[in-house]
């Protein structure tokens, strides 16, 4: 069964996550240079490898559905942990495409009589 509604919301929740991810570790970067150190250099390498695995999982949602959108949910949930506010979108993306990729059956399987 075609996933592209799963694999499109991935790429763009994977790809708003790198956005959120750039930008904290900008704002990290201001930090330390102001302050001399600052913790959202780690948060946002952190939301950089999540959106990374986001993309993956919305990637391998085209052959094992279950596998990609139980991926791009943990990731997505992770990136709002470590971005916080700058999370929510990307986990809006996310979380409904693996929602969609964990819950909806495919009509292949299903014997039409």
């Amino acid at each position: 069964m075609k996933r592209t509604t799963e694999m499109v919301l991935g790429i763009i929740g994977a790809l708003i996550g790198f956005g959120g991810a750039f930008f904290a570790l900008f704002m990290g970067t201001l930090d330390s240079a102001f302050n001399g150190s600052s913790e959202l250099n780690g948060l946002g390498a952190g939301a950089f490898i999540f959106s990374v695995t986001g993309l993956i999982g919305a990637i391998v949602v085209k052959f094992k559905a279950k596998l990609g959108g139980w991926i791009m949910l943990i990731s997505g949930i992770a990136i709002l942990i470590s971005i916080s506010l700058f999370g929510v979108v990307p986990l809006l993306f996310l979380g409904s495409a693996g929602l969609m990729g964990i819950l909806r059956k495919d009509k292949s399987k299903t014997v039409s009589g």
